[in-house]
């Protein structure tokens, strides 16, 4: 099965969004097998973003995820890294879909609520940033043989 990243960003939690966030995840058919709220240090921005470093907007990326509390989870399923980026919607909530998390709750580029992994391979990195490996939980779901 496929992992991969999400983080609920500060405005997220901020705005009292995460259990309905959480929900749409698990309707959809996804298993949570890690979640931890998180203070993001500055280091750990850096790292996450290091991808961004020298843009623009680099420090403001910064300065807005070290700007209070991140949920961190890890998401398992089939496909899980396009169910999960397909669920999130486009980075700008304006444009975004309705029904798209970012769609129903966004307007916002920078402030867009949360974020997830781009790609199995930086799905693996980005969970090693986040996650010690034993943070992680492996189970099996009841209901595993409807979902898929």
């Amino acid at each position: 099965m496929q992992k991969t990243l999400v983080l609920l960003k500060p405005d997220a939690v901020q705005r009292r969004l995460v259990g309905e966030i959480i929900g749409r995840f698990e309707r959809k058919g996804l298993r949570l097998v890690a979640l931890k709220m998180v203070q993001a240090s500055r280091e750990l921005a850096e790292r996450h973003y290091a991808v961004h470093r020298g843009k623009p907007f680099y420090e403001s990326l910064l300065a807005f995820l070290t700007s209070g509390p991140t949920v961190a989870m890890v998401w398992e399923g089939r496909e899980a890294v396009s169910v999960a980026r397909l669920l999130m919607g486009l980075t700008d909530g304006a444009r975004s879909a309705p029904g798209t998390i970012r769609g129903d709750f966004g307007l916002s580029v920078q402030n867009n609520l949360i974020h997830g992994s781009d790609s199995p391979e930086n799905a693996e990195a980005e969970i090693a940033l986040w996650f010690h490996p034993e943070e992680l939980v492996h189970y099996t779901s009841s209901d595993a043989a409807w979902i898929g």
